[in-house]
């Protein structure tokens, strides 16, 4: 091979030698083969700008691959899916506006970056919700070109959701004005009831429990943007991976519990053995992404189904209105304690 040698300063015959070059960064380790030309003549590493190159772009390809951070190329399948530009989309994400510009020509981005881009990137709907709470960051020209994207996405998607998304689309169809603190315990007693009465779990995600309680990460960061506001979107039934059984199951959930706020379902929640197993090593009101075991929620649901000598699942109303019961003697209690 003849290169340029910068010793030499002039065009020589060079050989090509590797060598591993390591880069670690929060406990993780990357490996990568870096490539070097030696001068043939002298023995000294020459410059080659090309090799050189392409093992600086293969040690950044194996680092994010270890730390799965999300490529340049995923980056501009986003823009073009969702027809956005870069300043535009970091704007969106209350970034500053060149961002996004300089994790697609290479930079390597922090971790929590790549999180909300391949949220975005898988949650088309989750998309839209960002779209339309901070289209004011944006021109109405690129928030028009982008609304007509996730829009058509979102069409060829309709078919495509997943069992626990269409278990939400029942829960806001069933019942009114869901916020979605309150979506999350309605999820959470479907699929223990679901389990309870016909031994199967309804959706195979797992439900962390965070301080507010049970929660299905998923669905908190497509509705987060809605805050402590009713979910308001088109949720026409599209239920066609649910069950009868599991359409009943929801349509009781959503009478008996959808009933109460969000706060009050937080307390109920509260109350019960799968949620507080699962924090009972972490302080109150700290964070967690403990996960709920299933078998926990098992154990618990079917419990609660032979106390209350349930026949079917409409029979949980009176399990609905014990808790209700129970939380607010707790209040009437607490008020008498500190007059």
């Amino acid at each position: 091979m003849m290169r340029f040698c910068k010793n030499c300063r002039e065009i020589k015959s060079c050989s090509v030698q590797s060598e591993t070059a390591i880069k670690k960064s929060r406990e993780i380790t990357a490996e990568a083969v870096r490539e070097s030309g030696y001068c043939c003549t002298f023995a000294s590493e020459g410059y080659l700008p090309a090799l050189r190159d392409d093992t600086l772009r293969k040690a950044r390809d194996d680092y994010r691959e270890a730390l799965k951070l999300i490529k340049a190329e995923e980056i501009e399948e986003i823009l073009k899916k969702y027809d956005i530009g870069k300043r535009p989309l970091s704007l969106l994400l209350g970034w500053k506006e060149n961002t996004l510009s300089r994790y697609a020509t290479g930079d390597l981005p922090t971790k929590d970056y790549p999180e909300m881009l391949k949220l975005i990137s898988q949650n088309a709907a989750y998309y839209q919700n960002l779209l339309e709470h901070h289209k004011e960051k944006i021109s109405l020209e690129a928030y028009h070109k982008s609304l007509a994207a996730v829009k058509e996405v979102m069409g060829r998607k309709e078919e495509e959701l997943s069992k626990m998304e269409e278990a939400v689309c029942c829960l806001l169809e069933e019942a009114v004005e869901i916020t979605p603190l309150a979506l999350q315990k309605l999820l959470y007693f479907a699929q223990g009831f679901q389990k309870a009465f016909h031994s199967e779990f309804m959706f195979e995600e797992d439900c962390e429990a965070w301080s507010h309680g049970p929660v299905y990460r998923r669905i908190y960061e497509k509705y987060r943007n809605y805050g402590c506001l009713p979910i308001e979107e088109d949720h026409q039934s599209r239920c066609n991976k649910l069950s009868i059984e599991e359409k009943e199951t929801l349509k009781a959930v959503a009478e008996f519990f959808g009933c109460y706020s969000g706060k009050v379902l937080e307390r109920m929640t509260h109350e019960e053995e799968p949620w507080r197993n699962a924090r009972r090593n972490t302080d109150e009101g700290a964070p967690s992404s403990e996960v709920i075991k299933k078998e926990s929620m098992t154990r618990y649901f079917s419990s609660v189904r032979e106390k209350y000598n349930m026949i079917n699942v409409s029979d949980i109303k009176e399990y609905a209105l014990g808790l209700y019961e129970e939380i607010r003697q707790q209040r009437i209690l607490l008020v008498s304690l500190k007059q």
